[in-house]
This record gives structure tokens, sequence and C-alpha cells, in this order.
């Protein structure tokens, strides 16, 4: 069985990739490139699987990323 997640990916002050899942609380892994971040993450969805079975809300839909600018 497969199911397909989406993945949130930003690049940290020092160059390195960071990934998480919404979906998945907690569920988030960091590397150097983007290669080794995607072998990273499936490794990181895969193991939060095997302890959280139950925690995953299939009712979510994910909708889009979107950018707000705010005065400070």
């Amino acid at each position: 069985m497969k199911k397909r997640f989406n993945i949130v990916i930003e690049r940290d002050e020092d160059g390195y990739y960071v990934a998480s899942v919404p979906e998945l609380p907690g569920c988030h892994t960091q590397a150097k490139s983007l290669d080794e971040l995607t072998a990273r993450m499936d490794e990181a969805i895969k193991l939060y699987l095997e302890v959280e079975k139950e925690a995953i809300d299939v009712s979510t839909e994910f909708v889009g990323v979107q950018v707000v600018e705010v005065s400070i």
C-alpha cells in the first residue's frame, strides 16, 4: 500500500534543507542536498508511521502554501 504525503522544504541560514510533513506532526529531517533530503524524508516518514500508526489524520487535504507580507 502506498500513501502520498506533502512535504514542506525550507533552507536554513546554514544552507541546510529542512523538510517537514504537515500531516504528521513532528515528522521532519534535514540534509545538505535535496537528494539526501528526499532519502532522509522517506526514512523519517516510514519510522513515524511505524510508531504512530493511529495518529494519521487522513481527512486533511493539502491546499497550498501562501506568502504573507507583514510590516514590522
